[in-house]
């Protein structure tokens, strides 16, 4: 297992799933991932009513009375366990993330602003996907929750038209974020694109420091074992995550093992040998 808080090292984490990424989810995860971001959790009037409207159209969503309790909970019962906690939020205002981020740092947890999901009760009232194109306000609160002593996270989505994740990702790094959780759906590229460089000499003349290339960059979507673990870390990933997988143990195994040789060098052993990825 690598720690994610000490850098360096490739992880994988646990995605956070609606309705289903509690401390439970967890702990049955715990064996095989370095880190586990539960909820997405709505903390405010706007976000707890699209979530309720979500439930009425069969979508499993965390409504507990006291949400910011609910993540207190959560992650005591984490306390003992071998991986980094976190908490994926939503929210349409800024105080309630401040707040979420408070108990996350606490905890010695990672709070994730959900700057990521696209269901149009959750876009309407300003949360999710609709952070992408307010960079100054995911900007403000991601400042908050970093604000906070909170190791901070932003779940992105690639490919939304109008935004460019580039400039997304300096202007998180800017306000504080560690971490940038990018969705690539069908754009696996755009980690490239978010990494590309990184690696030149500081010294470089006229390669000034770019505030994206102190975030840890995790590769989400997708992720089935070797081959697609693989094709991320040479896109320039650090880190991936498996979203659905996490209740699946063959398939969180498999991937776990392939982060494992990623670690030891060995991730490419076989080349064009590697068997053909299972489905989940």
């Amino acid at each position: 297992m690598s720690d994610p808080a000490s850098g360096g090292d490739p992880f994988l984490a646990a995605a956070s799933l609606s309705g289903a990424a509690d401390a439970d989810w967890a702990r049955a995860a715990a064996p095989h991932v370095d880190a586990a971001i539960l909820g997405g959790i709505a903390l405010d009037p706007a976000s707890r009513s699209a979530a309720r409207d979500l439930v009425a159209r069969d979508r499993s969503e965390f409504l507990p009375a006291d949400p910011v309790a609910w993540i207190d909970r959560q992650l005591g019962r984490l306390a003992d366990a071998p991986l980094r906690p976190g908490v994926n939020v939503r929210s349409a205002t800024l105080a309630p993330v401040r707040e979420a981020a408070a108990v996350c740092a606490e905890r010695g947890a990672v709070c994730e602003v959900n700057a990521h999901c696209r269901q149009p009760e959750l876009r309407a009232v300003g949360c999710g996907e609709s952070l992408l194109r307010d960079a100054d306000r995911l900007a403000a609160y991601v400042a908050a929750a970093a604000e906070t002593g909170a190791a901070t996270s932003v779940k992105v989505r690639a490919e939304v038209p109008g935004v460019d994740l580039v400039a997304v990702a300096d202007a998180v790094a800017d306000a504080g974020a560690d971490w940038l959780h990018v969705d690539a759906m069908d754009s696996e590229g755009v980690i490239s694109d978010l990494t590309a460089g990184r690696e030149r000499d500081a010294g470089d003349a006229g390669e000034p420091h770019r505030p994206r290339d102190d975030l840890t960059v995790i590769a989400n979507n997708g992720v089935r074992g070797r081959e697609t673990v693989a094709e991320y870390a040479a896109y320039g990933a650090d880190a991936v995550s498996v979203g659905r997988p996490s209740k699946l143990p063959p398939s969180l195994s498999r991937v776990a093992d392939a982060v494992a040789a990623w670690r030891e060098g060995e991730l490419l052993a076989g080349g064009s040998g590697v068997a053909p990825e299972a489905p989940p």
